[in-house]
């Protein structure tokens, strides 16, 4: 990152910054105004574009959104007098990196440009990093290296081809639609359309004209014939998803379609070929569900022909590091933050959290802790509540079966000692006030306990 563009109405403004930048050692072009800059842009192909916030014509929020508009990457740092400031934090929001507020020194320049380097050079690792966890652990859009998502991957490979029914079970937010994806990616049908539909998100009396269509004149707003998903989906893939909560009329419909290939729109009376390979999906036990009289039994086993189980996180666990981190170097492209990774602690309370919400409640966690993330790492206090306590280490200890107080006292003394340390970040004069107790106190059962600073 050594090209750097000045764009400022004020001359020697743009004389001073570039006879210093040139001394340090960069690369640098300067025009007076947003037009100029847009043109030297082509030409010159800064690496970093330095812009006074405020031009006539075109200023710098004006050059930002230009930029953006036209997918240019420069990395975009606003100059801003003192009453501009306003400005400059409202460019940072629209995508600028910092603002230097004028007058500045020369040594300010250069600082904010090799921080715009550190975290350009980041970005570039977080991308390297991510494209090696997904060459390595990536079969089609899933991630993952666990023995019995390996299974899953052999098995899709082997029967991808065949028009075979698929039933693909698994708790809400294993990646369930993603398994499907991947099985018409691998068919032969990947060139036709991939429909899902949510067979529990659409109301009972309109499931039957979304998944078959409907004739003009049908029922009172049929204004025109309309192509139902089985229709949309022709010569390619149609996922039914939570097929559980499919009504018992139009279980009998759906088993017609699949034993007979055909169907017929509402309010027509001809039959329609069509060849779509069906998928299922659900997070129930469809032969509880058929026990049970809410499923039909031969539905039940015509989509059943091919069962594919997907486990819950919580019991393929050498998914959850390559996913912490293939959804860190994402997010970091996404928002342009520097995030470098989780500290110990909160990468341990990560790995050992149950994950009720499967990779779903992982991906939106990770996001979670990265934008309310103070630091380079993110910490335990990043965290969620329910993962923090989820193996609170007092908790842990109160239910432990212990019964001496002495030694539960013991414990737990320390445990808070740790806290407030990590919290004052080591200082002790302000840990004894959080603890309160003196600071003699402190240092002595620091010593007792043995805790490293």
């Amino acid at each position: 990152m050594r090209r750097v563009l000045v764009v400022d109405d004020e001359e020697n403004l743009r004389l001073v910054v570039r006879t210093f930048l040139k001394r340090d050692g960069y690369e640098v072009e300067a025009v007076s105004s947003g037009e100029e800059a847009l043109a030297m842009v082509e030409t010159f192909g800064p690496d970093v574009i330095l812009t006074d916030v405020r031009m006539p014509r075109m200023g710098g929020l004006d050059l930002l959104a230009t930029l953006k508009a036209k997918g240019n990457e420069a990395t975009v740092i606003v100059m801003s007098a003192y009453g501009n400031v306003d400005l400059a934090i409202e460019a940072m929001k629209a995508g600028a990196y910092d603002y230097l507020q004028k007058p500045f020194k020369a040594e300010e320049v250069l600082l904010t440009l090799r921080k715009a380097e550190e975290r350009e050079a980041l970005r570039r690792e977080n991308r390297v990093l991510r494209q090696e966890i997904r060459r390595e652990n990536l079969f089609e859009e899933i991630l993952a290296k666990s023995p019995p998502m390996q299974v899953i991957f052999k098995t899709i490979a082997k029967v991808a081809d065949y028009k075979t029914t698929a039933l693909i079970t698994g708790e809400s937010g294993v990646g369930k639609e993603l398994v499907a994806r991947a099985i018409h990616r691998r068919s032969s049908r990947r060139g036709g359309p991939f429909v899902a539909v949510n067979c529990g998100a659409i109301p009972e009396n309109l499931l039957e004209s979304e998944l078959f269509g409907y004739k003009r004149g049908a029922f009172t707003d049929a204004v025109n014939d309309r192509a139902g998903l089985f229709e949309q989906a022709n010569h390619g893939t149609l996922l039914l998803d939570e097929i559980g909560e499919l009504p018992l009329a139009l279980q009998v419909k759906l088993l017609r379609v699949l034993q007979e290939e055909t169907l017929r729109r509402l309010g027509d009376s001809k039959d329609i070929k069509v060849d779509v390979r069906i998928l299922a999906a659900t997070h129930r036990d469809l032969m509880a569900e058929t026990q049970a009289g809410r499923f039909r039994e031969d539905l039940f086993y015509r989509i059943n022909v091919l069962p594919i189980a997907i486990p819950p996180l919580r019991e393929r666990r050498e998914d959850i590091p390559i996913l912490m981190d293939h959804f860190l170097a994402r997010n970091n492209a996404r928002f342009g933050i520097n995030i470098r990774g989780f500290e110990p602690e909160a990468r341990r309370l990560l790995l050992e959290y149950r994950w009720p919400g499967n990779v779903r409640e992982l991906e939106n966690t990770v996001e979670r802790a990265m934008v309310l993330c103070e630091g380079e790492r993110i910490g335990e206090a990043d965290l969620p509540e329910r993962i923090r306590e989820a193996r609170d280490p007092i908790q842990m200890q109160l239910t432990s079966g212990e019964l001496s107080i002495k030694k539960t006292s013991r414990v737990i003394e320390e445990i808070l000692i740790r806290r407030a340390l990590q919290k004052t970040k080591g200082n002790r004069t302000k840990a004894a006030e959080v603890l309160e107790i003196s600071h003699r106190a402190l240092l002595y059962k620091i010593k007792d306990y043995r805790i490293d600073l």
